[in-house]
């Protein structure tokens, strides 16, 4: 790694051969790394997969590697991406985001030569995903805007709410999503399922009819658009949805062909979501005495379905075939496929093909699961230090005793409060790739009125500070702005 840093960024260095005669190092070396992360992924990996992340690759033109790569074959020329494990999470990041601002240049640009071709007046709105919705039929509205402007998905996203002054420049999609998010994955909706022992959901068995899908895939959909568009979600989906998301990373061109089958899921994998479960099975396959006699089970499962225990055949005749000692790893392994793929396949099936619909790129297939996962969900780790460093300020300088004053208040917030700070500045609790230093967080000056509470222009993660003339004051008005924070305070 380190001589693939050295090679790259020392071209003119005098200790090393002429670059001319060394073209061929770079390449080997990286070859050489991608048969050991072959090997790493063969068993149990022995390096997690960041150790084999080159960071200094994050300062190369990685848009003329991605584009080389696309449009040259491997043997033409070399590109990092043909080596995707090499690059940084930021690194991907980077061509992701570029890549589809290309995208949403395109698409634009195709819109207007539409227009112009049907001799038409072009407007703004041809640029963009215009989402128009009403905050009481948020879930309806937002599936009809969706369906009905399928062709605008890889625009640029902007939201209007109903009956409300105020233009989109960030803050209006950042509620949107966080609103919708909020009301699909309520319990009462139940669409998904949340499990308290590990703090995740997964998808409801039995939402099949053709309403339930058409959510489903809004979803997918809303996945693909936060990440398209750099927004943050807060979803907690175990790791092994976004293996499903991955399932395969092309979308099939047939479309009766399976998607998001994970093969031979394992007890790990339902640890994730129902660890309870998974523990009772490890307990099968390890118990020491007669199964058949001791636990009297079948080839069956019992799940729940709109709140009522359903039991499922796991196999022919499955009622009246007793689990044995013999028989219990077959036993487990269908019930995880069952549990983990086929009680959910239609549900996972319109999610996958909705976030496809919006991120199916040359750029997704070179992430991981757990990749993608940072970039729909970014971190929980909050470094308000970090952030402090990287403030901008307009109106106020550093050093000034408000500042101070201000970072010492946000100090002493429990970690729930600072989440709620977080949520009121940039419109999200969460911290996105790059960590805190790359939210851009700037404090501008606010009137000397001491009356005034904060404001945030989330779309810009931008707080605007009045003049408060002690701590407790500034401590007080702060707090009252971040508690009600939603429909109060924030643009």
């Amino acid at each position: 790694m380190q001589f693939i840093t050295l090679r790259q960024f020392s071209p003119n260095d005098k200790s090393l051969p002429p670059l001319g005669k060394t073209l061929w190092w770079i390449p080997s070396a990286t070859k050489n790394l991608a048969l050991i992360n072959a090997a790493n992924k063969l068993g149990t990996e022995l390096l997690h997969f960041t150790e084999l992340y080159n960071s200094a690759l994050d300062h190369i033109d990685l848009m003329r590697d991605y584009y080389n790569w696309q449009s040259l074959g491997p043997y033409e020329c070399f590109s990092y991406c043909q080596y995707p494990f090499i690059l940084s999470i930021v690194a991907k990041r980077i061509i992701l985001t570029k890549d589809s601002e290309q995208q949403m240049i395109l698409n634009a640009r195709k819109s207007l030569v539409s227009k112009v071709a049907r001799r038409q007046t072009p407007n703004i709105d041809i640029f963009f995903l215009n989402i128009n919705v009403r905050r009481s039929h948020l879930v309806q509205d937002s599936l009809n805007e969706i369906a009905f402007k399928q062709k605008d998905l890889k625009k640029k996203l902007k939201v209007t709410f109903a009956g409300e002054p105020g233009l989109d420049m960030g803050g209006l999609t950042k509620e949107w999503f966080l609103l919708l998010i909020r009301e699909i994955f309520h319990a009462e909706y139940g669409m998904f399922v949340y499990y308290s022992h590990s703090r995740c959901y997964w998808f409801s068995t039995g939402q099949t009819d053709h309403t339930n899908l058409r959510e489903y895939n809004l979803i997918g959909v809303l996945m693909g658009l936060a990440v398209y568009n750099s927004i943050i979600l807060d979803l907690s989906f175990p790791g092994i949805c976004y293996r499903k998301l991955l399932s395969p990373p092309v979308v099939p061109t047939v479309n009766d062909d399976s998607v998001g089958i994970v093969e031979n899921p394992t007890l790990d994998d339902l640890n994730e979501i129902m660890p309870d479960v998974a523990s009772g099975l490890k307990h099968l396959l390890e118990y020491e005495g007669n199964v058949e006699e001791d636990m009297g089970l079948t080839f069956q499962v019992s799940l729940e379905e709109h709140r009522t225990p359903k039991t499922h055949k796991l196999k022919p005749n499955g009622e009246n075939i007793p689990v044995t000692n013999e028989s219990r790893e077959e036993y487990v392994n269908l019930y995880l496929n069952w549990v983990l793929n086929l009680s959910i396949y239609e549900q996972f099936r319109a999610f996958y093909f909705g976030f496809h619909s919006v991120c199916a790129s040359n750029a997704l297939i070179m992430l991981r699961p757990e990749e993608v996962e940072l970039l729909v969900c970014g971190t929980d780790t909050l470094d308000l230090h970090e952030l402090r460093k990287a403030t901008e300020y307009d109106g106020y300088r550093p050093d000034d005793n408000i500042i101070s004053v201000f970072w010492n208040v946000v100090d002493s917030l429990s970690d729930d409060q600072k989440r709620k700070f977080l949520l009121f500045v940039t419109g999200s609790d969460r911290v996105p790739v790059g960590g805190m230093g790359d939210m851009n967080f700037k404090i501008t000056r606010g009137p000397n009125r001491s009356d005034y509470l904060p404001e945030a222009h989330t779309c810009f993660n931008q707080l605007v500070l009045p003049q408060y003339p002690d701590h407790d004051q500034l401590k007080e008005k702060l707090m009252t702005a971040i508690l009600n924070a939603e429909g109060f305070g924030m643009e």
